[in-house]
């Protein structure tokens, strides 16, 4: 009878050999940190691919309008200086989300906000002239969107220009009557300016005395508050709490909330670096239309990292010097000499005399 072999010696490895080599603890620790540098690539090249699409994202919020080809070289030479030029609307469309906004019962859309910013050379300081949405002008000539043109017409309140030819003509009208270059235009949608208040947490104001306007809804008593979306609507659209009624008297409400407004977005750095909340530049970036040449992110950011210097709480604030008019009395225009005297210290670059600041029609403000 014959058994079968004991193997009374070493068992055998049963791992899996390279080379007839048995592998090792330490080629299996180099395995590991492949799989592990293999797995971090994916990680970046993820977060990459999810950084680019949000930064896509923002950037194709941003509406652009090619101011430059829709005028054409029918506008007044740029300063021979550094100082810049932006021309900055609120629109108040009646239509869509604006349409739950307290904006009335008027078809189309109004730029119901116009300031003119003016940065001198070396951008530590600023100054903003309101036009009053109610100033008669006399519209030039403009190219449509569509490529059709609108000829020149006197006496047309400032405010329909938007909505009859649109935004480039808006900047054509601002150059010729100022004879000031605009550098930059920039637009923010009152449904968008709603959302980006809330987004950054409010904006504070101060009140010297009661606001009760039961037209815009506002209902503030003296003091300081933090104004949401809704309620800052309410606030630059306040007339009838305050002055005579007209619109001459709520373009201070209008001035004081836009420098309360650039203090809370210099404070929290949302033009120097726009992508640093995505919810907040979503906001941002969507309620703003601009010129071509500041229709991207990066232009927006490098535009607004150079204004840091500026300090809005040392911003001066002017209402462009107007006169009722005198075939009608609810409408004004433009004060001579001082219109004319306040364009040209901003076409120079220097000081504004205190005669070009006077407006004979106060609409209820004080001096």
């Amino acid at each position: 009878m014959t058994h079968a072999p004991t193997d009374t010696g070493p068992r055998r490895s049963r791992r899996k050999t390279t080379g007839g080599r048995a592998a090792t603890p330490r080629g299996r620790g180099r395995r590991i940190w492949r799989w592990v540098a293999l797995g971090a690539l994916v990680v970046v090249l993820a977060a990459g691919g999810v950084g680019y699409w949000l930064y896509s994202d923002l950037d194709g919020n941003i509406k652009g309008v090619d101011i430059d080809t829709a005028i054409g070289d029918d506008r007044p030479q740029r300063l021979p200086t550094s100082g810049q030029n932006i021309l900055i609307l609120g629109s108040d469309s009646r239509a869509g989300a604006n349409a739950a906004l307290n904006t009335g019962h008027v078809s189309g859309a109004r730029s119901d906000t116009a300031l003119v910013m003016h940065i001198p050379e070396g951008r530590t300081k600023a100054v903003a002239i309101s036009i009053p949405r109610d100033t008669l002008v006399t519209r030039p000539g403009c190219a449509k969107s569509d490529g059709t043109t609108v000829p020149s017409a006197k006496r047309v309140m400032f405010n329909s220009i938007y909505s009859q030819v649109g935004p480039a003509c808006v900047v054509k009208t601002v150059e010729q009557i100022s004879g000031v270059r605009m550098d930059h235009y920039v637009e923010i949608d009152f449904a968008g300016f709603k959302e980006l208040v809330d987004a950054i947490g409010g904006v504070e104001v101060h009140v010297p005395q009661d606001i009760h306007d039961r037209s815009s809804g506002l209902d503030l008593s003296a003091g300081t508050h933090r104004l949401d979306g809704t309620q800052s609507l309410q606030f630059v659209r306040t007339r009838h709490g305050i002055g005579d009624g007209s619109d001459l008297g709520r373009i201070g409400l209008q001035q004081q909330f836009m420098l309360d407004l650039l203090s809370e977005i210099k404070k929290q750095d949302l033009l120097g670096s726009p992508a640093k909340s995505f919810k907040i530049a979503d906001k941002l970036t969507a309620a703003l239309t601009t010129d071509s040449d500041l229709a991207s992110l990066t232009k927006l950011a490098e535009f607004g990292r150079s204004l840091n210097g500026i300090d809005p709480s040392t911003m001066e604030t002017i209402m462009l010097p107007v006169a009722y008019d005198k075939v009608d009395p609810n409408r004004v225009v433009a004060a001579e000499p001082q219109a004319t005297r306040l364009w040209k210290a901003i076409r120079t670059d220097s000081a504004i005399p205190e005669s070009a600041k006077k407006s004979p029609a106060k609409g209820g403000q004080s001096s």
